[in-house]
């Protein structure tokens, strides 16, 4: 079974996708961790001529071992991804990366911003999470304190919309709501209630 997870930034998808993994016993693949790892390798080079070619070397390197949430959650490598991603031979060679693991034995599920789309256009549920915008910078703020860090929930906002912008803007992405996936908003919803919400579409889905 191969679960296709959209949406912003801070929706919650995330969580919901590690969720739905442990509840079903498939592994998890949060994709925007792989333009986060380029981002944080590039962080201090993407003013540099040659930027993207750099780039894209690592992106046909990609070092699994590197994919650390908590490591490459701060705002500042997620505008670092943000640029990352708008470099199409990057995309291409992260899409067969996330091709491959959608494809082994027993399925998978996968997060990020075209996995419906683009990754996984025949998975057997799509799932497209969304939040006000106001809602999510408040979710990161809260998440970026828990670990310590400081944070400007103002700041984190604003971040938060040029990067939908970015995103809905981005040539070589392919970021909207799959014709046939299942919106789920959980701006008025706990983790909890939102992950049983999902739970339901794919048992409900599973059961067609």
């Amino acid at each position: 079974m191969i679960i296709a997870i959209d949406g912003p930034a801070a929706s919650g998808k995330g969580t919901i996708a590690k969720g739905l993994a442990k509840y079903y016993g498939l592994p998890h693949l949060d994709t925007g961790l792989l333009y986060r790892a380029i981002g944080q390798a590039m962080q201090n080079q993407l003013d540099d001529k040659d930027f993207e070619q750099k780039a894209i070397k690592i992106a046909h390197n990609i070092d699994k071992s590197k994919l650390d949430s908590k490591k490459l959650g701060t705002p500042e490598i997620a505008n670092a991804a943000a640029k990352i991603a708008k470099i199409e031979e990057v995309r291409e060679a992260l899409r067969q990366y996330q091709r491959d693991f959608a494809q082994q034995k027993g399925g998978a599920v996968l997060d990020g911003r075209d996995i419906g789309t683009r990754i996984c256009p025949n998975a057997d549920v799509k799932l497209f999470i969304t939040a006000d915008a106001k809602i999510r910078a408040n979710r990161r703020y809260l998440e970026l304190l828990s670990k310590g860090l400081q944070a400007d929930e103002s700041e984190i906002l604003r971040q938060i919309i040029m990067r939908d912008e970015s995103d809905r803007n981005n040539p070589s992405g392919n970021f909207y709501e799959a014709q046939d996936s299942h919106l789920l908003d959980s701006s008025k919803l706990d983790i909890e209630t939102s992950l049983r919400k999902a739970i339901a579409i794919v048992d409900n889905k599973m059961a067609k």
